[in-house]
């Protein structure tokens, strides 16, 4: 699995804690060869044969073409070119809708096979509050794109839990998205964090965050819509026709090794961490081991995301049985066969039980 992280943008969303900076030609030019050299320096910690290649930002589809081929072109000549089983780049739909068919037909021989699509809303006002750079039209066509150029797994995200955002308003982007018949969307709720425009209004009182209840009820919303639409709810934020859930994202969740390139990328190797420095040359590495303790509350933690569960043998043997007990009563653990899972209807508490087990 290798993940590679493009931090430029055309502008920023008001919610946004990434790394990115604003995009300029000599900007690419200078990343594209950090990156080359990066692939070169670290090629013994990847795979011979990844299954997985994604291009996250930021915002990869500022990347010109020309940049984008010469990184696929020094994995290929460090030993860790595709074909890919997925090959997944992250767009905005305003770059797919100015660039055209003409550009995703070249993504597409290039080797891309799967195409995220970051709609996050169709309500306009929302989209213009969240400084987007599309409208609904947009991002609708931007889809349409995509699939006439011949890419079969489309992949949306979506936003909810705002406090701005009516249930009415919900219920009729989930209703449009579905039209479009994306194989996989993405749904994360919105949370302030870091040091960002959004941030900034709740600390001065322009904006304030949804209850918790206001919360719950979109995403009882969402996931009762999109179960009805034949999706699977794989995991805690993400749904997928079947035989469409994300291989590179499942990775992440099973601790599967992977090597992440770029400003601010993560990489994991089964027994430590790494992260690069947020800058866009010269950036650093750093790296980190986990005890043993570490990788067991992570297997944890990360597998209870999943609708798979986790061993059951594994947690009767790390956790309270007691605990375990206590949650299975309730309702927000069920065992089947020789796992544990958490129910859906107690997916968005996720959290608070994960904590108890632990």
């Amino acid at each position: 699995m290798i993940y590679i992280h493009v931090p430029f943008c055309k502008s920023f969303c008001i919610y946004c804690d990434f790394y990115s900076e604003i995009v300029t030609e000599g900007v690419t030019e200078a990343y594209t060869r950090e990156i080359c050299a990066e692939i070169k320096r670290r090629s013994r910690e990847m795979d011979d044969n990844p299954k997985t290649l994604y291009f996250g930002g930021g915002t990869p589809s500022v990347l010109p073409l020309s940049c984008l081929t010469r990184i696929l072109l020094a994995l290929e000549e460090a030993g860790h070119g595709g074909p890919y089983q997925e090959f997944t780049m992250e767009v905005n739909p305003e770059d797919i809708v100015e660039k055209g068919l003409p550009y995703v037909e070249s993504l597409k021989t290039l080797g891309v096979n799967r195409i995220s699509i970051g709609i996050q809303s169709l309500d306009n006002d929302l989209l213009q509050w969240m400084n987007r750079r599309h409208n609904a039209e947009n991002a609708k066509k931007a889809f349409r794109i995509v699939r006439e150029a011949g890419i079969r797994n489309i992949s949306v995200d979506l936003i909810f839990g705002l406090s701005n955002l009516s249930n009415e308003v919900w219920e009729k982007t989930i209703d449009e998205v579905l039209e479009l018949g994306p194989e996989h969307i993405s749904c994360y709720q919105l949370t302030v964090e870091g040091d960002n425009v959004l941030a900034h209004r709740l600390e001065n009182g322009e904006y304030e965050e949804a209850s918790e209840e206001v919360c719950r009820a979109q995403y009882d919303l969402l996931c009762a819509k999109l179960a009805a639409a034949g999706y699977l709810h794989y995991e805690i934020s993400n749904f997928a026709k079947r035989g469409y859930e994300a291989v590179h994202n499942g990775g992440y969740w099973t601790r599967r090794p992977y090597v992440g390139l770029g400003p601010s990328a993560h990489s994991f190797s089964g027994r430590g961490r790494s992260w690069n420095s947020p800058e866009l040359t010269g950036y650093t590495l750093t790296r980190e081991s986990l005890s043993v303790e570490d990788e067991k509350v992570e297997t944890l933690m990360l597998a209870l995301r999943t609708a798979h569960g986790v061993d059951a043998e594994f947690m009767e043997a790390n956790c309270l049985r007691d605990n375990i007990d206590r949650l299975c009563a309730a309702g927000a653990l069920a065992k089947e066969g020789r796992r544990y899972r958490i129910p859906e209807d107690h997916f968005f508490v996720s959290d608070e039980i994960i904590r108890e087990l632990i």
